[in-house]
């Protein structure tokens, strides 16, 4: 197995209420016929130094990095696998994580997407959604709290004023808010039809996050994920919504068994990236598909950075991003990539 480093510049800085991202670092992996990604991101992966140096002891000792410890290491590793394996069988990843979910109907298409929309002033805000509903998104992402919690709801009660009923709106915290911030800005936003709030609280609030259920405003755990399982999400009753990295999960597989733990308990997965380059998004894109009836995902963020490491497979039209059907990853796609 080879590696090699990669730095992506973001197109303008992202603004989150854990501060600004400008560059997303990562590595390539190759085996065999496969490709994987591995692009850490702080808060819900290993560091890109333990992820580089995981990678480099899997390539010289051919011992998979744990998914525990090093899921973004562990993510590259696997993706590769798959797609060898589906390149070999000339089955797409999506199909691949279809049959290993005893899923017998066919993958779509397409998998809706939201627009996301960073944590800006009110003008800027609605600009960004103005954008993103011309674009023909029908479900809008906002980035909250980094500012006091009512221009947040002001920034939401413009954005809505302004594309109307019909565009779904849901709002992502990072963790910024105590439970009191929380519940003043969840009463809020029932009142204007937002759909989520994302990880209002800190990742290990868990019983906090569950008395912020059923008022209005489904609660969804994010980063939370990175500190707990699954199945103790479930048990504590913490959530309405699990947002899904492949990347920060450890791989596909784990990403997609999650889901339909997920689905059984009757809580919906959504599945995001963490920003990665196109290798890692367009694996997202396959996770999504495997996941019948899929909610809008965080799968158009190509957009976000400045450069890329090869051409995208995946198009981004009316809200929806279109799923490769070649074998593996995209069949030779990423051939400029691949040793």
């Amino acid at each position: 197995m080879w590696v090699e480093s990669f730095s992506l510049q973001l197109e303008s800085p992202l603004s989150t209420a854990r501060g600004q991202i400008t560059e997303r670092r990562g590595c390539l992996v190759g085996n065999d016929a496969g490709l994987g990604e591995a692009t850490p991101l702080a808060g819900w992966t290993e560091s890109y130094e333990a992820c580089r140096e995981a990678l480099e002891a899997a390539a010289s000792d051919d011992v998979s990095p744990d998914p525990e410890a090093t899921p973004a290491a562990a993510h590259a590793v696997e993706l590769a696998g798959l797609d060898a394996r589906g390149r070999r069988t000339d089955k797409s990843l999506a199909a691949l994580l279809r049959q290993e979910l005893g899923v017998s109907k066919s993958v779509p298409a397409a998998v809706p997407v939201n627009a996301t929309i960073g944590d800006s002033a009110v003008e800027q805000t609605v600009e960004a959604a103005e954008t993103a509903v011309s674009a023909g998104y029908d479900c809008l992402k906002c980035k909250v709290g980094s500012r006091p919690v009512d221009e947040d709801i002001e920034r939401v009660r413009a954005v809505r004023e302004t594309v109307g009923d019909a565009v779904g709106i849901r709002v992502d915290a990072n963790g910024a808010w105590t439970e009191a911030t929380a519940e003043t800005a969840i009463n809020a936003f029932a009142d204007l039809d937002v759909s989520y709030v994302e990880q209002p609280l800190a990742a290990d609030a868990l019983e906090a996050h569950s008395h912020l259920r059923g008022r209005g405003v489904d609660i969804a755990l994010d980063e939370s994920l990175a500190e707990v399982s699954i199945e103790t999400v479930i048990e504590r009753e913490a959530a309405d919504v699990v947002i899904l990295k492949p990347m920060a999960l450890g791989g596909p597989l784990q990403a997609i068994r999650a889901a339909a733990i997920a689905r059984e308990a009757g809580i919906e997965p959504v599945v995001t990236t963490t920003i990665g380059g196109v290798v890692a998004r367009t694996a997202a894109v396959h996770v999504a598909a495997a996941i019948p009836d899929v909610s809008a995902c965080g799968l158009a963020t190509g957009s976000l950075l400045a450069a890329e490491l090869a051409a995208d497979p995946v198009t981004i039209t009316e809200g929806a991003a279109s799923v490769p059907t070649d074998g593996g990853l995209c069949g030779d796609g990423f051939a400029e990539l691949r040793r």
